[in-house]
């Protein structure tokens, strides 16, 4: 499995969209800087969260737009039960599902300060969401800590506060605060404690299961035996 940067053509633009001559396309951070100096449609660009180029999809219609889309779940058409090493780099595709990579959100969420929007959407077509005013991931040493705060509900309810000040957890990577593995226990990948009242990243279920705590779960909404059709964390910077 390749980096996520690995996945797609090397190019920023999408077609029907062109650069001035005068816009550097090396120096957009995020989708906050596509939508103010090149491009306001919603689509997969290019951005540099480092000195690697990765591509994203930027949601420029959501909320005001610039969110920079670093998570998606929507068909179930990608396996999300991988190793440590794949989400760090990241997997996937900007015009699909995929995860930007746990590095790149430490380098994008260190420079600026961000929030979060979690979009989702469950099988009936109801579509809720959740917003946070500061969102951020600390370092490999740090064990990509979660560090979020400032909720707003957008009929989804809390599932993630919960989740703050905890390492990331894979089934070969486990720092979880649980005697046992909570991301091999669940089949999942995700900030853990011990384990979970959001899991977005488990294994892909259609709606209601008899498994519990197990599939693309937000339990404030749908509790611990549904699975979500549809999930999206995207991020914004904060002026």
């Amino acid at each position: 499995v390749k980096p996520l940067d690995q996945l797609v053509p090397y190019s920023v633009l999408p077609a029907g969209v062109h650069c001035s001559p005068r816009c550097d396309i090396s120096l957009t951070v995020d989708c906050d800087e596509i939508y103010k100096n090149i491009s306001t449609k919603s689509s997969v660009y290019t951005i540099y969260p480092g000195i690697t180029p990765v591509q994203v999809f930027c949601d420029m219609d959501t909320d005001g737009g610039k969110w920079t889309v670093i998570q998606r779940r929507m068909d179930g058409t990608l396996n999300f039960y991988r190793p440590w090493k794949q989400y760090k780099v990241g997997f996937g595709n900007g015009s699909g599902e995929y995860w930007l990579g746990l590095e790149n959100m430490h380098l994008l969420t260190k420079k600026r300060r961000y929030e979060l929007r979690v979009d989702m959407e469950d099988f009936g077509g109801n579509k809720v969401f959740a917003k946070y005013s500061s969102f951020s991931v600390g370092s490999e040493a740090d064990g990509y800590k979660l560090h979020v705060s400032g909720f707003k509900n957008g009929g989804a309810g809390d599932s993630l506060l919960g989740h703050s000040r905890h390492k990331f957890s894979t089934f070969d990577k486990d720092q979880d605060t649980w005697s046992k593995n909570c991301a091999s226990h669940f089949y999942g990948a995700f900030w853990y404690s011990d384990c979970h009242s959001a899991s977005i990243n488990g294994v892909y279920l259609w709606g209601t299961t008899s498994h519990y705590a197990t599939g693309v779960i937000w339990s404030s909404w749908k509790g611990y035996h549904y699975s979500l059709k549809a999930v999206a964390m995207k991020i914004r910077p904060v002026s």
